[in-house]
């Protein structure tokens, strides 16, 4: 008989442990291909041996783990997450998902239960993208999928992403090594915490994802002309702020109006003298849904109204495309296995969308994929005060093993 909640104690204390691997004394930072990457990638290997693993680091430094069937030419699983953080993140968010099978996989093992599959644990190197700009790098390579023109990009200190492969002890060249046979690969897991407000607020420790987001985003550029704030009249303005101003509420009115999200994150704005009226103004659109059609269709509407209020205004308006994420539904049999899952450990079963990227997103091309969410404090993420309850992590690890269970 499994006890969970003695697992569950095991999964938090090595969230602490491993949350304290970080490059800033001051706050958690564990960026891809650091110093502190290759300690977080030991540390947790070595779980992985206790608890009868076999491990390997793959030619991207995604940290890898297998409970072996002794089953002949068994197909495999995949289930896990990412190592990395965010600059000031939290110790759950991606960790969660990698510690948390391992402790599983643990139990399995001393209880002598045999799965008809391999059951590969992942820890990603690279989820966030903080360090070079790009996410999901060691997802990616798993796909077989990093393009030629990586080799070009660099972090903030200058360092080219081959360098930074080289002194980890890994060759750019090579990383072509890490793409999986995915003819014998039956699916992938994944658990995260849910850095959303959802679940709290139906008080349900764990849910399903229907389908992860996708995202497009732009850089906005209005330009006008900077005055005098005492001596140029009101109607003779060329005013960039309000223009953008004015922008925004049409971004967040379009978004309600067609049901997905959108947010203006970032705004520049010059000369952003108290007496001088605005003449160049830039911002940032993020615009997301589970349906790239629905997302689409907002996008087309925003474009309209806000190149009508440049014009209306007398502003030159550019836009620059930056990222386009098309988005991803989960496998519907993967979807009945877990909510199978929760409704065996006597919850009711809810399904959302995920607004946020995961690694599922790029496991997607090679094979299907599902997610468990799991609740956290106020759907608080990305960010120190990142929570989330010893009970739900058990809530969690009974699905996962009902789960795994099911679809053996």
């Amino acid at each position: 008989m499994t006890d969970y909640g003695k697992l569950a104690q095991q999964v938090m204390s090595r969230c602490d442990e491993l949350g304290r691997i970080s490059q800033s004394d001051a706050y958690l930072d564990r960026r891809y291909l650091t110093p502190e990457h290759q300690r977080a990638n030991q540390l947790v290997g070595e779980w992985m041996m206790q608890a009868g693993m076999i491990t390997w680091q793959d030619e991207a430094g995604n940290l890898c783990g297998r409970l072996e069937s002794k089953v002949p030419n068994a197909p495999r699983y995949l289930i896990g997450s990412h190592l990395d953080t965010v600059p000031n993140g939290g110790k759950y968010d991606g960790m969660l998902g990698v510690l948390a099978p391992i402790s599983l996989i643990q139990a399995l093992t001393e209880q002598a239960i045999e799965l008809p599959f391999h059951l590969d644990v992942v820890g990603f190197g690279d989820e966030e993208g903080t360090r070079f700009r790009s996410t999901l790098l060691g997802s990616r390579a798993l796909t077989g999928k990093w393009p030629a023109e990586w080799r070009q990009v660099q972090d903030s200190d200058g360092i080219r992403l081959p360098d930074a492969l080289k002194a980890f002890g890994l060759d750019f060249d090579k990383v072509k090594n890490a793409a999986i046979d995915h003819q014998n690969l039956l699916g992938y897991l994944e658990l995260h915490i849910e850095q959303g407000p959802v679940l709290e607020d139906e008080n349900l420790p764990v849910g399903v994802v229907s389908a992860i987001a996708g995202a497009k985003r732009f850089d906005l550029s209005v330009r006008g002309m900077a005055g005098h704030a005492g001596t140029v009249p009101m109607n003779l303005r060329q005013d960039t702020l309000c223009a953008v101003s004015e922008m925004i509420l049409v971004v967040e009115r379009v978004a309600q109006q067609y049901g997905i999200v959108a947010t203006v994150g970032q705004i520049n704005n010059r000369p952003n003298g108290v007496n001088v009226i605005s003449g160049n103004t830039q911002f940032s659109l993020d615009i997301r849904s589970e349906f790239d059609e629905q997302r689409d269709a907002g996008l087309e509407q925003i474009m309209t109204e806000i190149h009508a209020i440049a014009g209306r205004r007398n502003v030159i308006l550019e836009i620059e495309p930056t990222h386009s994420a098309t988005a991803v539904h989960c496998d519907a049999t993967l979807q009945g296995a877990l909510r199978s899952g929760i409704e065996h450990a006597g919850h009711r079963v809810l399904t959302l969308p995920s607004g946020a990227g995961h690694d599922a997103m790029a496991i997607a091309d090679i094979c299907p994929v599902a997610m468990l969410f799991m609740r956290c404090d106020r759907g608080i993420s990305h960010n120190p005060a990142e929570a989330v309850m010893t009970d739900d992590v058990a809530v969690a690890l009974a699905v996962l093993n009902h789960t795994l269970q099911n679809l053996a």
